[in-house]
């Protein structure tokens, strides 16, 4: 899912006003964790994740982790908090952050 340099500036522009849907402490990725942003991404396709690790190269690591197994897209990341779509053809119109 090549995402263009005009679309990722769009969604960025949509997440600056987003707050973050999950939050990922120390204990890192669980099941519980990646089903619940599955659902998100699911129901929103563009959604915030807070990564309060840490160091630098924890939190680095733990959002490209959360990319590569959530199958979604790194938009942008600031700090603590990553901003990633996943497009779901099925997504309801009402939850969804790109509709």
């Amino acid at each position: 899912m090549a995402i263009s340099a005009e679309q990722k500036k769009a969604m960025r522009s949509i997440g600056h006003n987003l707050n973050p849907v999950v939050t990922i402490a120390g204990n890192g990725l669980s099941e519980t964790v990646l089903e619940e942003l599955n659902r998100a991404l699911d129901d929103h396709e563009l959604i915030k994740v807070k990564v309060s690790i840490g160091e630098r190269d924890m939190r680095a690591q733990a959002i490209d982790d959360i990319v590569k197994e959530t199958g979604s897209e790194l938009i942008q990341k600031i700090g603590k908090v990553a901003l990633i779509v996943r497009r779901n053809p099925k997504a309801h119109p009402k939850l969804s952050n790109l509709s």
